[in-house]
């Protein structure tokens, strides 16, 4: 995917006003739209200019695009990182599936889910809009955050500091840090929101002020990795141990338990705890997936051990299935 550097599409400086973002709109929109355009690729740019206005015109966008920074070099294909825009408190919708469709890969990675919301009062317009303006309730606000993985198990309570894009008299952009502190509840899971009642946008005159949707993804652990609400760790085993069968004391997110390997046990096998997973009210399993580690053969005793495992199963053959017919 090719990265979209949308202050050199509109020909303008990272420190752009909202002024000028608009000035360079105008022109470049008129210089390239297609019905009176004389430019060979008059439809395209026109489309590439209406891409990255979108983005610099929204406050909240424009910051959270700003955050790619160094995460990106000329030439090579860009993948934003993951959960690139966590920590962002924003009040919009995002784009729906049409809207993001019109514009390109690049602009439907980064904003099309980049903003998806948890429900919002926006559902309650109605109720709203029959109140008086100076009456009217806050927004809503969503942020993405992360988590550690132990913490879905067994909840516990965070502080953290969410930035908020916010338009300065002169039409830049600056970050505002809202602090917020909040429970996470034992079994969250990937996807979850954490509802913070009146921690939203604030009202006007008596409204209330809307609420703050956090929504839940975890950070990347060393050892585990998650589906959904189930837990796997690739276990690292001994030939001798997979052989042999073994018990062995192996760590979990909520603590360490005796594992038993069966003998005979084979690369790739899955060893499941159920109930060990993600706990609920229909918790998930936790599995461990047997990797077999072979010593090495850093001196000449253990070159001569493998040499005896050699002939001792030479009549094993490892590759017998490579080009077999299915």
């Amino acid at each position: 995917m090719k990265y979209n550097d949308y202050y050199k599409i509109m020909g303008l400086q990272r420190t752009a006003t909202q002024d000028e973002i608009k000035r360079a709109h105008r022109v470049l929109a008129r210089k390239y739209h297609p019905d009176v355009s004389k430019e060979p690729n008059a439809e395209a740019r026109f489309k590439e200019v209406g891409e990255a206005y979108e983005v610099l015109k929204n406050s909240e966008k424009r910051a959270a695009y700003d955050q790619l920074g160094a995460n990106w070099k000329e030439g090579q294909d860009f993948r934003p990182p993951p959960e690139w825009n966590a920590g962002f408190e924003t009040a919009g919708k995002g784009f729906s599936e049409r809207e993001s469709a019109e514009y390109s890969d690049f602009f439907e990675s980064l904003f099309r889910r980049g903003f998806d919301e948890a429900p919002s009062r926006g559902s309650r317009g109605a109720d709203r809009g029959r109140q008086r303006a100076f009456n009217a309730n806050g927004e809503d606000s969503h942020a993405k955050i992360q988590i550690d993985l132990e913490e879905a198990y067994h909840g516990g309570e965070r502080r953290i500091s969410l930035g908020v894009p916010t338009m300065d008299a002169e039409g830049g952009v600056t970050v505002k840090n809202h602090e917020v502190e909040f429970k996470i509840p034992k079994g969250v899971r990937a996807g979850q929101h954490i509802r913070l009642a009146g921690q939203g946008g604030p009202g006007m005159g008596d409204g209330k002020p809307g609420d703050l949707y956090l929504e839940v993804s975890f950070k990347p652990h060393a050892h585990y990795r998650v589906d959904q609400h189930d837990v796997y760790l690739d276990l690292p085993v001994a030939p001798w141990e997979a052989a042999l069968g073994a018990s062995i004391e192996v760590p979990t997110p909520s603590g360490t338990v005796e594992l038993k390997i069966p003998a005979g046990s084979v690369e790739g096998r899955k060893l499941r705890l159920k109930g060990r997973g993600i706990p609920s009210a229909a918790p998930g399993d936790f599995y461990f997936v047997l990797k077999i580690a072979a010593p090495p053969a850093a001196d000449e005793a253990g070159q001569a051990f493998y040499r005896s495992m050699a002939e001792q199963f030479k009549s094993f053959a490892p590759r017998a299935n490579l080009g077999a017919k299915a």
